[in-house]
């Protein structure tokens, strides 16, 4: 008997996480890894106390499936005050086990054979496979490269192309703002003209804004589902594992209309019952937070930015300075290697320092072939380190 055939489709249309490939290939060579998106920071030490605290008074049993009530409330007041997205906790809340989560959740509830889900690319690695497993058909429109602004490279879609990807049968569009891993943010003009398509062809749009309160130099955030026309065709997916450095809590939430609610509770349910009880009462102690703490975050990363954007330039990398998140996009044409994934296994055997094929985050390898990512979530010792050790790139080559 052959096993493979007895393999779904489905799990054979796409690989493993490249992302996590990588940190296990750091792991086996001693290098810097500047690959998975981990930070390197902990959480702040009352968000801790308060995760102690929460299984000594014993929330170690299930909460409600789609959230713990008074963790709801905390989100619904952070979507209505930060996103300005009037949220309900009651009606429009679902917490899940992690963003990641939230967003499989999302597109199991709305999808049906032969639908379109449009993806901006490169794409963080997991829309795709989640919109296969969904049973929906990947319609990908690409960033490209645009005039400078600056000196800097931006990043756009072109109005035709995207327009063009639209279709009777596109159930949904996936935006990511900051974007992973260009670190774009998408403007209140190209989120307008996203709003009128999504409307014309009566689509829904899924926003991942977990890299929300890291955006830099002045530019705000802009939820999609603040706007009027889209309140009723607006998933919004984030979460806490990024901005309060927690990313083993998988800690998500997913804010929608009632009716989308009660279908992505549904599919959370039976997916994952739900998320850890006592790390979500430690939660509400997090979106409890003073501004100063999002202040001091970002002045933060972007001195981590600031430095690895300098040390990579100065190493022979033709770099893309990211407006959000934590990384930088590269181009490695001047090293001359054949394709990303040989430039990648050569960096972290020869360097000692880890980052991830850019192919990775396309839906044909060759598009991604000469790009590279970095993420520069680390201590200034680390970035220090990560830097003497890219410095020798040229004299290796």
């Amino acid at each position: 008997m052959s096993l493979h055939s007895k393999l779904s489709d489905k799990s054979t249309r796409f690989t493993e996480s490249v992302i996590r490939g990588m940190t296990q290939l750091c792991l086996q060579h001693n290098a810097i890894n500047l690959s998975q998106g981990t930070p390197a920071y902990q959480p702040p030490d009352e968000v801790k106390y308060a995760a102690i605290e929460a299984i000594q008074e014993g929330y170690n049993q299930y909460s409600i499936t789609w959230g713990a009530p008074d963790f709801r409330n905390a989100i619904a007041q952070k979507m209505t005050i930060f996103n300005n997205i009037p949220t309900d906790p009651t009606k429009n809340v679902t917490v899940t086990c992690g963003s990641t989560e939230g967003m499989l959740s999302s597109l199991l509830a709305i999808i049906n054979p032969g639908d379109e889900v449009i993806i901006f690319e490169p794409f963080y690695e997991n829309y795709g496979p989640d919109t296969i497993i969904s049973g929906a058909k990947p319609v990908y429109v690409p960033l490209r490269e645009s005039q400078a602004v600056n000196g800097i490279m931006q990043f756009s879609y072109d109005s035709s192309e995207l327009r063009d990807a639209f279709s009777a049968n596109t159930k949904a569009i996936i935006i990511n703002t900051p974007n992973n891993p260009l670190g774009k943010v998408f403007t209140v003009d190209e989120l307008q003209e996203i709003a009128d398509l999504c409307c014309e062809f009566d689509s829904i749009a899924i926003t991942d804004e977990i890299y929300e309160h890291m955006i830099y130099d002045d530019k705000p955030h802009i939820s999609l589902g603040s706007f009027p026309e889209m309140k009723d065709r607006t998933i919004t997916v984030s979460g806490l594992s990024k901005t309060y450095s927690m990313t083993g809590w998988r800690l998500g939430y997913v804010v929608a209309p009632d009716l989308l609610t009660d279908a992505i509770r549904k599919m959370h349910d039976f997916l994952t019952v739900g998320a850890p009880h006592p790390l979500q009462r430690a939660g509400i102690a997090a979106l409890n937070l003073p501004p100063s703490y999002y202040e001091e975050l970002v002045i933060k990363y972007d001195k981590n930015r600031k430095q690895l954007l300098n040390t990579l330039t100065e190493s022979g990398f033709s770099c893309f300075s990211p407006e959000g998140a934590y990384y930088i996009m590269t181009d490695i044409s001047n090293f001359g290697f054949p394709d990303d994934t040989t430039f990648a296994h050569w960096l972290v055997k020869e360097i000692g320092v880890g980052g991830v094929p850019g192919s990775s985050f396309y839906s044909r390898s060759e598009f991604g072939k000469s790009k590279f990512r970095f993420m520069f979530s680390l201590s200034k010792d680390k970035l220090d380190q990560a830097g003497d050790r890219l410095m020798q790139i040229k004299s290796k080559i």
